[in-house]
């Protein structure tokens, strides 16, 4: 099987690349594609290509991967700061690829997408029902609900076979913050954890729905052993979490990593990030997933320990 990751430089994709190269999906073939070059992987080939060229489908698609896991994508915060790129990259070159794909004969490739819960709206229930309406309040939302129209309507004519996964904010990220609005939920963990200062822009009340970089590893590589039946006439599904607090998640780094930790952490109100998150769900039910095998971490103690585990830190 070849197997194609579009946003392989990430953080997603690199986890995904590890697990593939290691053997979680029978790969004969792997190709690594990102605008800036994915770093090297065992029997990969690699490949800097922005996918808005307009001859970046050809290309891709040249020797017709037979699975295409599709997380390149424009983040939340610049997708916002910048209209014109958020929507030739989520969604234009999206589109593009899709049509490339459906112009070749006899290829009917398996794609999975990387969506996001910025496809939905307040106002919300307490708990988000499966069937709940998109009205996302967000260009990064609107165009990721967009694309997930699109994989459903091109699965329908057979095109391809795709499923679009609606992934909560993973946290703890690794490396550097990217410009993404939600990066500080990760940043207000992970600096205080290698002894660095992190400042939160949010009230410390704000409640939202996370999972680990390991959990979405994991749900890439099921959502690409599902079959149509499986998966059914809706190809987005909404992904298991865990549902927090921000002053949850900082009461299981003192659990965690002790009051120290927890003193790195200085509040630092931005208005314009809260604008954007403000509006995101406190919890899902995500019933549809659960039943097909989807599982996320039960405490934020865990996924705190899920990252001293995958990515210990440098103290200072």
């Amino acid at each position: 099987m070849h197997i194609l990751i579009l946003g392989a430089a990430g953080m997603i994709g690199r986890k995904l690349t590890a697990a593939i190269t290691a053997g979680a999906l029978p790969a004969t073939r792997l190709t690594l594609v990102d605008v800036v070059m994915p770093s090297p992987a065992p029997g990969a080939t690699t490949l800097a290509l922005n996918l808005t060229d307009p001859a970046a489908p050809a290309r891709l698609l040249k020797d017709r991967p037979d699975l295409i896991f599709h997380l390149a994508a424009v983040v939340s915060g610049e997708a916002e700061a910048d209209f014109a790129k958020g929507y030739a990259t989520n969604l234009d070159a999206s589109r593009a690829l899709f049509d490339a794909i459906a112009a070749i004969p006899d290829y009917h490739p398996k794609l999975v997408f990387a969506s996001s819960l910025a496809v939905y709206g307040a106002p919300f229930p307490p708990v988000i029902p499966d069937d709940f309406h998109l009205t996302p309040r967000s260009s990064y939302g609107t165009q990721k609900a967009m694309t997930e129209l699109l994989i459903t309507d091109y699965s329908r004519r057979g095109f391809f076979d795709g499923i679009a996964i609606r992934l909560p904010t993973i946290c703890i990220r690794p490396g550097s913050p990217n410009r993404a609005a939600s990066g500080f939920y990760s940043s207000i963990l992970r600096e205080p954890l290698a002894g660095l200062p992190a400042t939160l822009p949010v009230r410390d009340t704000l409640r939202h729905w996370f999972a680990s970089p390991r959990a979405a590893t994991r749900y890439f590589l099921r959502a690409a052993s599902l079959t149509p039946v499986e998966i059914g006439p809706d190809r987005a599904l909404t992904m298991p979490g865990l549902s927090a607090s921000v002053a949850e998640m900082i009461e299981a780094l003192r659990r965690v990593a002790g009051q120290k930790a927890v003193d790195l952490i200085t509040l630092a109100p931005d208005p314009a990030i809260a604008a954007i998150v403000e509006p995101w769900a406190e919890a899902f039910e995500a019933t549809r997933a659960r039943a097909l095998g989807f599982q996320a971490e039960q405490t934020f103690d865990e996924i705190i320990r899920i990252h001293l585990e995958d990515t210990p830190p440098t103290r200072t």
